[in-house]
């Protein structure tokens, strides 16, 4: 019997799919850049804190990693300077594409750009989206007295996409869960280690201070000064003097000279609070100072060089002061780089439960925790708070000193008359 001879078939390598790490507490985030990786071929592990990231690095050996501005649970400086110590072979970027450290075998990062361009373009579409519908459910009268209220529907007007915001960590400033709310602290990971200036627009009493304060902490600039001025609650005439400064003899009273607000922030953040009050000739000055860093303080011919972040925040809507003349469009631009809406209270009406309980634990700290029961829940929920947050804290607060060595608040002690916002 004839033998044939056995063909010798090549051995054909088997290629290890590269490894990429993404290491955020954002879940939505985590979500759609893995998704988009996916899709480039990319094998794609998920961490939602620093440890986590640790373990995945050791057991997966990814090519590269692509970590968060904020971890919930390790410092973000110290966690990159261990990283790049312990595996100074890998790639790793932060997620707004700045690279950390790059890869001496050769770098993958134009393909992790442009991952995480996709994803952050898609995030900016849903923003601007059209918002839909949104109900609470309707809750039991026997359950406990803290349950989600029974609320109308919410008008497309005063609602967010659900598209826009998944699951996902929020920050701990920012009380809520709903997907508005989420949303929010996305956008502010994202922009905060950049020194990108931030426009932050919202109703009156909705925790745009919050959302600035948040800026600052997550920032690189959280060990220099945070420093806010409310732009509506100097007079104009003072106004320029508190921002710039001035100097001795400047004007009627000044003894001596003083440093502005802006000096005051030098390698940290200035807050303008109330922006769209700021009167048209001072806008003019602000304007130079953006655009060049450089200030003169009144009754000065000297200019003075300053490095600050400029945060800006109001309740007006610019846009449409820009076309009236009453804001300038060219400061406007400058200003909203990056834009974060701080949504009314009657569009996260779902959190109402977990903002009466955190006010509650607030109020608590001097006296005795007080509780509520549900028909107090159910007249707090068909209110119309023009006041938002801000007001629903005054109610509380006012509703605890009613009550006085009551434990629990009552609908007889939940008044709406008196709130100031």
């Amino acid at each position: 019997m004839q033998a044939f001879p056995v063909p010798v078939l090549p051995i054909v390598p088997r290629i290890r799919p590269r490894t990429a790490l993404v290491a955020s507490a954002d879940r939505s985030f985590r979500q759609r850049l893995n998704e988009i990786l996916t899709g480039l071929r990319w094998q794609v592990r998920e961490a939602e804190g620093g440890a986590a990231a640790w373990t995945e690095v050791v057991a997966a050996a990814p090519e590269a990693v692509i970590v968060d501005s904020w971890l919930p649970d390790l410092d973000h400086g110290e966690f990159l300077r261990d990283f790049r110590m312990f595996f100074p072979e890998v790639d790793l970027l932060s997620v707004d594409g700045t690279a950390v450290q790059q890869s001496p075998r050769g770098s993958h990062r134009q393909e992790l750009l442009y991952a995480l361009r996709r994803s952050q373009d898609a995030d900016t579409a849903a923003w601007n989206a059209a918002p839909t519908l949104q109900a609470v459910q309707t809750p039991s009268h026997s359950a406990p007295a803290l349950e989600k209220p029974a609320v109308a529907a919410v008008s497309a007007e005063h609602s967010c996409s659900p598209r826009t915001c998944a699951a996902g960590e929020r920050l701990p400033e920012l009380i809520g869960d709903a997907p508005c709310m989420l949303e929010v602290s996305r956008r502010i990971r994202l922009v905060a280690p950049r020194s990108t200036p931030v426009l932050i627009e919202g109703p009156t009493g909705s925790g745009k201070e919050l959302v600035a304060e948040a800026l600052h902490r997550l920032s690189t600039r959280s060990r220099k000064p945070f420093i806010a001025i409310n732009c509506a609650a100097i007079p104009e005439a003072l106004l320029e003097s508190e921002l710039f400064g001035h100097t001795r003899g400047a004007f009627t009273g000044a003894v001596q000279g003083r440093v502005g607000r802006i000096e005051a922030a030098e390698g940290g953040t200035l807050f303008l609070d109330e922006i769209g009050e700021m009167p048209l000739a001072l806008q003019s000055k602000l304007l130079r100072f953006v655009e060049s860093g450089e200030l003169q303080r009144v009754g000065d011919n000297e200019t003075v060089k300053v490095d600050v972040r400029i945060l800006a925040a109001t309740h007006r809507p610019l846009v449409q002061h820009t076309q009236t003349g009453t804001f300038r469009a060219d400061l406007y631009y400058r200003l909203a780089v990056f834009l974060i809406r701080t949504p009314a209270l009657v569009e996260h009406i779902e959190d109402l439960p977990l903002l009466v309980d955190h006010f509650l634990e607030r109020l608590g700290r001097e006296t005795p925790v007080k509780r509520i029961d549900a028909a107090a829940v159910a007249k707090l929920a068909a209110h119309p708070w023009p006041g938002n947050v801000r007001e629903l804290e005054h109610v509380l607060e006012r509703a605890a000193i009613l009550a006085g060595d009551e434990p629990v608040l009552t609908s007889q002690e939940i008044d709406f008359g008196l709130t100031v916002n």
